[in-house]
């Protein structure tokens, strides 16, 4: 499945006003849940189980918090963009300021790890990651997002 298929201008979020790691991920379940018709508390402690294993943050001032969900009938993408950079214990200890949810049911596993990759390769460019901080609204940050993928 291709990122671009995943893409949902109503999961896409930019300039967030949110200053905690709890907090990302309750607006990404709030957000998620009437997209995926689940229980946003489900999605929540789904998410916050992953990063109890280990930060989602991978550097470079990016997240990836994700999840298998049992009760999810699709695949979701949250992008998000902070206003303000915040600690999500990333491996580089640099604050996050973009951030890319990924909900997935169980069976999908293989496409799970496939967008994963993809979403760490864009993390990649300087260039790619400029653009999607330079986003002031949700289009914008759709748009942005939307070209680059």
């Amino acid at each position: 499945m291709s990122l671009k298929s995943l893409l949902k201008a109503e999961l896409v979020l930019a300039q967030q006003d949110i200053v905690s790691k709890k907090r990302v991920l309750e607006s990404i379940a709030d957000v998620v849940s009437n997209r995926l018709h689940c229980d946003n508390e489900a999605i929540y402690d789904a998410l916050l189980g992953r990063e109890k294993l280990g930060s989602t943050g991978i550097g470079n001032g990016i997240a990836i918090p994700h999840c298998r969900l049992e009760s999810a009938n699709q695949t979701a993408i949250v992008v998000m963009s902070l206003q303000t950079p915040i600690d999500f214990d990333s491996i580089d200890k640099r604050a996050v300021d973009l951030i890319f949810a990924l909900i997935v049911p169980p069976q999908e596993c293989d496409q799970h790890l496939s967008t994963l990759a993809k979403i760490a390769e864009l993390a990649q460019s300087p260039d790619a990651l400029d653009k999607l901080r330079a986003a002031q609204t949700n289009d914008d940050l759709f748009t942005v997002f939307d070209a680059l993928i």
